[in-house]
């Protein structure tokens, strides 16, 4: 990791589901009350604020799709996420999502790269060659190679087709090594 050289250029594209929060296995997070932050995960991304010039979370959120939930219960959701970590002196500068379903064929759902490139659009200063990808399954890891990025698994339940640049327990986990590669 000490090769990667980052610095406040880089930006950090976080998954959510089992990255940030706690995942609804064969579900979906449709609501507030059911949103609740893996351990750590806050005092993680206000040590990622301090080290990356751009936080950005690009999610996969079929359930719309599936009209499990509204397009308007997601962006609650994102809202109440970012002004927790707010609070707790992190920054998420965006976050992206895919609502289509996994059968269709979409350049926004990851692997595909449609939402680093709105990020991108966004955020004309990201650069996917000095951009790091934290995922928790096989689209996410893909998702990052495609474009360049380094790659950061974290280990859940999902089974692990795909090798990524490094794999730790959690988010918390990263910052922690982030930190000290980084003094």
């Amino acid at each position: 990791m000490k090769d990667w050289q980052i610095d406040s250029s880089w930006t950090l594209f976080l998954d959510r589901d089992g990255v940030i929060n706690k995942r609804k296995m064969g579900g979906y997070i449709t609501s507030i009350d059911e949103f609740e932050f893996l351990e750590n995960v806050q005092q993680a991304i206000q040590n990622f604020t301090n080290q990356f010039g751009t936080i950005i979370v690009v999610t996969n959120q079929q359930g719309i799709a599936k009209k499990i939930m509204s397009k308007s219960n997601l962006l609650e959701i994102h809202a109440y996420m970012c002004m927790k970590i707010e609070q707790n002196g992190g920054k998420i500068d965006n976050c992206y999502f895919a609502p289509d379903l996994k059968s269709e064929e979409n350049l926004l759902r990851k692997p595909n790269s449609g939402m680093a490139l709105l990020a991108q659009s966004d955020f004309p200063e990201i650069d996917f060659n000095k951009s790091i990808m934290v995922g928790d399954t096989d689209s996410d890891i893909l998702f990052g190679l495609n474009l360049g990025m380094k790659t950061v698994r974290v280990k859940t339940v999902e089974p692990i087709g795909l090798e990524s640049h490094l794999t730790v327990e959690s988010l918390f986990e990263f910052s922690e090594i982030l930190k000290n590669h980084i003094k």
